[in-house]
């Protein structure tokens, strides 16, 4: 794995949201990085041969870690995969609002548990 973390992160406006890039991290085959929330749930991303797993088993281990998974689509027709947290799906629910965003389907909900 090599990791570049900057001091200084790279703001760039994404609508009316500013995003901050600290850096990059480079994975070999087979490696993985967990992210973690304040609250302590994992978010897992995998790096193969052919590509990546961009996230924990939908109706698994996300589901068991608090997360809901869904397909949105923006008001520019970008569709996105997002994960939610589940105690806080009414913050998502009033992002997409006010961002004229909208769920086009719950993946976890559409291949169950």
């Amino acid at each position: 794995m090599k990791l570049e973390i900057t001091d200084l992160p790279r703001r760039f406006q994404v609508g009316e949201h500013i995003i901050k890039d600290y850096g990059k991290i480079q994975l070999d085959d087979k490696e993985m990085v967990s992210f973690q929330t304040k609250s302590g749930k994992e978010y897992d991303f995998v790096a193969k041969d052919w590509g990546f797993y961009a996230t924990p088993s939908i109706n698994g281990r996300l589901n068991k870690e608090g997360f809901k998974t869904a397909i949105i689509q923006n008001r520019y027709n970008k569709i996105y995969l997002t994960v939610v947290e589940i105690e806080k799906l009414d913050l998502f629910y009033q992002y997409l609002e006010n961002d004229n965003q909208k769920v086009m389907f719950w993946l976890d909900e559409w291949f169950g548990k």
